[in-house]
């Protein structure tokens, strides 16, 4: 029951921060580790999770979700970039950060060190929306993070791994580390892609023969990373890329177009709930655990070698402050080096500021994957001592996510103000040459349709008419997209303007459906079914 209570109340606080943060202007993550924090003082009873339980419930959804709707061609296009930041500077973090902790406290062992450094080296792109929406983020610089974020999760997690195994084990073979990451990463991967591939081959054969259950699918989706994850740490490969190979393979399989529009409207909004809870309960989670990682700070001070508690903070700072220098020269490197190779293909590189620097560095703010990796670490050693400067390492991670979120939060909005990125391809051609293709192949379906519908029936001419107005819409597509550049500028005016007429009216609609509802002048069940009608259309004209 106790355990219970506190998830019913970790949840209760992530409805409220929603809110909260509205009202306060305050960061989303931040709001949730202060109620998270007053979560611990009160008198709800606080659970302490093991750490392969707490690895298993939240990270095979997140990353899922992640490597789903991650855009690929974005990525594709900036692949370079997202590497250089997704694999050398998870190597160069680690590696520095590891240093230099180990070198500020000697009692630490370099193993731990180096698992710190890893779990420290992935970033978080939704702390940094959340911190940022006042100031949009522009685009290309969030595929960026968001590809860099799908990819330093499974690095940074996967080197966290060997480091805390040799901190088990007391023996670390780069040979064997070599081998074994191989064997890790791509069974990972290829379980990934299996998992999903057969789970959807066999959910279209069910749905081709006895039809599709909406709900059906959106549990089967549910599932699918918790399945790849599973299956991949049963044979000891890496269940984290196994979970994003899975959510990359769904968006292809997805492409086949084979599941129902009510099953993708509805399905969406149910991923969009679990991101929102999962990422929540986390930052809760981290606040919660704050009193009690606070009241072992004596102990923890003297792990350090000093006695004053104020030592902490300053181990944070240095830490934090070496991740965003750190950070900032590879990022600066990595832009340096993506002009030089313009200049050697003789292309005109684009201006890059030091603003666009800094705010690259800045937003490599830590959260959820941070604290849910170094909350997996070993209680104890295989000798049943306990894990070495465990508490410390959680500590030192808790304190650098909050302090990154602060600094960002400041420093963002900034940053990001009228910041301009390097120009990509418009994509406005393609998505008119897209609307031309599908209305013309629409004209073609309406016309056989019609038809195949009107044949030998007496009434036939109703069906010639009612085709005609709906290929009418269909033309009038057409006749913009084939206008001049000036002609469509005005006709996206025009389809802007009609989009506004069009919730004005859509709004009206419901309120009058409402109004008959609560005069009982209309059934529920009749009301709900219009409701979700306009609902729908809403949501159309809405994006």
């Amino acid at each position: 029951m106790a355990t219970i209570t506190t998830v019913l109340f970790l949840l209760l606080a992530v409805i409220i921060s929603g809110t909260t943060a509205r009202f306060t202007r305050l960061p989303l993550p931040l709001v949730q580790i202060a109620l998270g924090a007053v979560i611990a003082l009160s008198v709800v009873p606080t659970v302490d999770l093991k750490p392969s339980i707490f690895f298993l419930l939240f990270l095979p959804p997140l990353l899922f979700l992640d490597g789903w709707r991650i855009p690929k061609d974005d990525l594709f296009r900036d692949r370079v970039v997202v590497l250089e930041l997704a694999l050398g500077l998870v190597v160069f973090t680690v590696l520095g950060v590891g240093l230099l902790i180990h070198y500020l406290i000697p009692a630490m062992p370099l193993p731990v060190a180096f698992a710190l450094a890893a779990i420290l080296s992935p970033t978080d792109p939704i702390a940094v929306s959340a911190i940022a929406r006042g100031t949009p983020v522009p685009k290309r610089m969030m595929h960026i993070l968001e590809g860099e974020s799908l990819l330093n999760d499974a690095s940074g997690l996967v080197c966290m791994r060997f480091a805390v195994a040799a901190a088990m084990t007391g023996a670390f073979s780069l040979r064997d580390a070599v081998g074994s990451f191989l064997w890790v990463a791509i069974g990972g991967l290829a379980i990934g892609v299996a998992v999903t591939w057969t789970v959807t081959k066999a959910k279209n054969w069910i749905a081709d023969r006895l039809g599709e259950d909406t709900s059906t699918q959106i549990l089967i989706s549910l599932l699918i990373p918790f399945g790849a994850y599973l299956l991949a740490e049963h044979f000891e490969c890496s269940g984290i890329l196994a979970a994003v190979a899975a959510g990359v393979t769904m968006s292809f399989t997805e492409q086949s177009g084979r599941a129902k529009a009510i099953t993708r409207v509805q399905r969406t909004a149910v991923w969009d709930t679990v991101q929102f809870t999962l990422n929540g309960v986390i930052f809760v989670l981290l606040g919660e655990q704050m009193p009690s990682i606070m009241a072992r700070a004596a102990e923890t001070v003297r792990v350090t070698g000093h006695h004053e508690p104020w030592w902490l903070a300053i181990y944070v700072l240095v830490i934090t402050a070496a991740l965003g220098v750190l950070r900032f020269l590879w990022v600066w490197t990595s832009l340096r080096w993506t002009i030089f190779r313009a200049q050697r293909r003789g292309e005109q590189p684009p201006a890059m500021g030091w603003r666009l620097v800094a705010a690259m560095s800045f937003a490599g703010v830590r959260g959820a994957i941070t604290l849910a990796g170094i909350l997996t670490v070993p209680f104890a050693l295989p000798d049943g001592t306990a894990f070495p400067a465990r508490n410390l390492a959680i500590f030192l991670a808790a304190g650098v996510i909050i302090v990154s979120l602060v600094a960002a939060s400041i420093a963002l909005p900034r940053l990001l103000k009228n910041l301009e990125l390097p120009p990509q391809a418009a994509q406005q051609h393609a998505i008119d040459i897209a609307r031309l293709a599908a209305a013309e192949s629409a004209i073609q379906a309406v016309e056989q349709a019609q038809h195949q519908m009107a044949e030998g029936r007496a009434d036939a001419d109703l069906y010639t008419e009612a085709s005609a107005r709906v290929m009418e819409l269909y033309r009038q597509r057409i006749d913009r997209t084939q206008q001049s550049d000036e002609a469509l500028a005005d006709g996206r005016k025009i389809d802007l303007i009609e989009r506004q007429l069009r919730l004005a009216g859509l709004r009206a609609e419901r309120d009058a459906i409402f109004h008959l509802a609560r005069t009982r002048q209309l059934d529920d069940e009749s009301s709900r079914r219009l409701i979700r009608e306009i609902d729908l259309q809403e949501a159309r004209y809405a994006t």
